[in-house]
């Protein structure tokens, strides 16, 4: 059988592989024909895998991760071996997903923050830096939920609610989210990073798996404030976008959402990852709901010594 085939087989089985990493999220945000995957098998059974995007671009082979993908690159069963022995576990099978790599001139990857050892990568040439996500990590108990918020979070719920008479809804669908997220790009003078026909498809297949969540708030008069957008699998959700009306921001809708959204992630999964950010505001937004600060691995390699010279060059001038 091919090997995506059995990647196919095994994320429909396997519930510990992120959602950004199943089959069904790689054909609906790459296409069927632009992504593949590195697979290990041991005993008839699948122990790692490490699916990529790849496409060409100027004549250059990238692999790499989709749009709209936070965290991508190797998965690893989990082994109750002795820590040095499953080290070394650990580094026979990641240098064997390495081996299984096509040939490319750029690999970028943003790894699962399960993913603590990247040794084997940099033994290979690869390059690490570290970002952060933020987590709730136990979402079973409302009350010290409520309780970790900043009072400033706290206070822009209350706002919402009480001074704006804001109530959250759950029944919209993309005609409604789209506006509140592209009016939060054209604010800052930038373009959406994603076309809305690759939205647009995401969301067709996430309802179909029935694995997202639109929260928009609405006031008295049907004004959209802000809006976000959640999916999730059966041990994390994620946020995923989210956006609102400049002219309404002072409302305190989007901790409004927020808030919604952790509420209703407790009801369909084990925990909440706000999937960071490197910009200071939204960061400290993030952190004031409570989150935990977790690192993640940022992976790469130039192998094309035209494509490292144009690295080395944006180096040197900025």
């Amino acid at each position: 059988m091919p090997k995506k085939e059995q990647y196919r087989e095994f994320c429909a089985t396997e519930t510990a592989v992120p959602i950004f990493s199943r089959a069904w999220w790689l054909d609906t945000l790459c296409g069927e024909n632009n992504w593949d995957v590195c697979l290990i098998e041991k005993g008839g059974r699948i122990v790692a895998s490490m699916p990529y995007s790849i496409q060409k671009k100027y004549g250059f082979t990238l692999v790499s991760q989709p749009p709209l993908t936070q965290t991508i690159g190797p998965w690893l069963r989990p082994s109750k071996k002795k820590y040095t022995k499953k080290l070394g576990e650990q580094k026979d099978l990641l240098q064997a997903l390495i081996d299984q790599l096509p040939p490319f001139d750029y690999f970028s990857q943003n790894w699962h923050y399960s993913n603590t050892n990247w040794l084997p990568f940099r033994w290979r040439g690869f390059q690490q830096t570290t970002y952060y996500t933020y987590i709730l990590p136990d979402l079973t108990n409302e009350h010290q939920l409520w309780a970790g918020l900043r009072e400033n979070i706290r206070t822009d719920i209350r706002k919402a609610e009480n001074r704006f008479n804001l109530h959250v809804r759950d029944d919209l669908g993309m005609e409604a989210f789209l506006p509140l997220n592209r009016m939060t790009f054209t604010r800052q003078g930038r373009r959406l990073p994603y076309p809305e026909n690759v939205i647009r498809r995401l969301d067709t297949a996430c309802r179909a798996h029935k694995c997202r969540k639109i929260f928009i708030a609405e006031d008295a008069e049907g004004r959209h404030h802000a809006g976000m957008y959640i999916v999730w699998d059966e041990n994390s959700a994620y946020y995923l976008m989210g956006g609102g009306d400049p002219d309404l921001r002072n409302s305190g809708a989007t901790s409004l959402c927020m808030w919604h959204g952790i509420r209703y992630a407790a009801t369909v999964t084990k925990q909440f990852d706000f999937e960071g950010s490197m910009i200071e505001a939204v960061e400290r937004f993030f952190r004031a709901f409570g989150a935990v600060q977790t690192p993640y691995f940022h992976i790469t390699k130039i192998n094309s010594p035209l494509l490292r010279l144009r690295q080395g060059i944006k180096q040197i001038v900025t």
